[in-house]
């Protein structure tokens, strides 16, 4: 596996496995890797004959100086992880690699999308996010670029992004690895106490009920509330939303029997958490649930 730290460097190795007819398959990461992040490289794996992973901490889409200090870094670690999931080449940048001149004076605006949920609790995050997916693609030119629907909102924008702006590259969500209790996995997890880490749990928890919920017939305002009722159950989680929304707009549904995503988000001590499950709403009489065991 070959590290690679200059742009121009990345450009050329990527540049001469398209002569060879190689399909390239692109991993964007924060590094802190993690069964989430492999799960993503045995997807470019499988579908693509060059796996390239990106690992850089971008600052655009850290509002707060001191989430951006504590993010968790471990280069040595994640290069031996990213080598043993068949990643084929790692490009880890610097910030003056990628930003030369500062921050951009030219900067990628998602829109809408990026307006509402995870947007309103970090303003300038998607931003960030779009600016620096944007100048990875350009300067990978793969074919697909793979993403974890954990960050369902990052997905969706990333995917409009790139149908908007006809960059021609396939967006491939893949499907979110939890623990053993549903705890999404996050490279912000190890940040947790063992007592926030449990507490966490009720992320999921919230996202069961409120599927089983709608599942049972419940209406969406009914769903949310019992979503809420459950993260505001445990006493070290703050919680900042708890939605039901149509996966392609983020928006709220309207009429029954579509495609429904749930998320939530909710920060437990230094931590701010997010996660998601697909639903549907059927029939038409409520019945009572009992609660998601915990």
């Amino acid at each position: 596996m070959e590290l690679i730290r200059e742009r121009s460097a990345w450009r050329s190795l990527l540049e001469k496995r398209r002569k060879r007819g190689d399909s390239i398959g692109l991993v964007p990461t924060m590094g802190a890797l993690h069964a989430g992040h492999l799960s993503l490289a045995t997807a470019a794996v499988e579908r693509c004959d060059f796996v390239a992973m990106t690992i850089f901490v971008n600052p655009l889409q850290f509002g707060d100086e001191k989430d951006l200090a504590a993010y968790p870094r471990d280069l040595g670690v994640d290069l031996q992880t990213a080598g043993d999931s068949g990643v084929h080449a790692v490009f880890a940048p610097s910030v003056g690699e990628i930003y030369p001149f500062g921050k951009p004076s030219t900067m990628v605006r998602p829109g809408p999308l990026a307006d509402r949920l995870e947007g309103i609790a970090r303003p300038s995050h998607f931003e960030g996010v779009a600016t620096v997916v944007t100048k990875l693609f350009a300067l990978s030119g793969a074919s697909a670029a793979f993403f974890g629907e954990k960050d369902f909102q990052q997905l969706a924008i990333v995917s409009r992004l790139v149908d908007d702006l006809d960059l021609p590259i396939e967006v491939v969500g893949c499907p979110i690895v939890r623990e053993a209790d549903g705890l999404a996995l996050s490279s912000r997890n190890r940040r947790l106490s063992r007592a926030e880490r449990q507490a966490a749990t009720a992320l999921f928890r919230s996202l069961e009920t409120g599927r089983l919920a709608l599942a049972h017939g419940s209406d969406l305002d009914t769903a949310e509330k019992m979503m809420m009722a459950e993260l505001t159950s445990e006493p070290l989680v703050t919680p900042s939303y708890a939605v039901a929304v149509e996966p392609a707009t983020l928006e709220r549904p309207e009429g029954a029997g579509r495609p429904l995503r749930l998320l939530v988000a909710a920060t437990i001590g230094p931590v701010r958490l997010i996660d998601n499950v697909a639903a549907e709403q059927r029939g038409s009489d409520p019945v009572a649930l009992d609660p998601v065991a915990s």
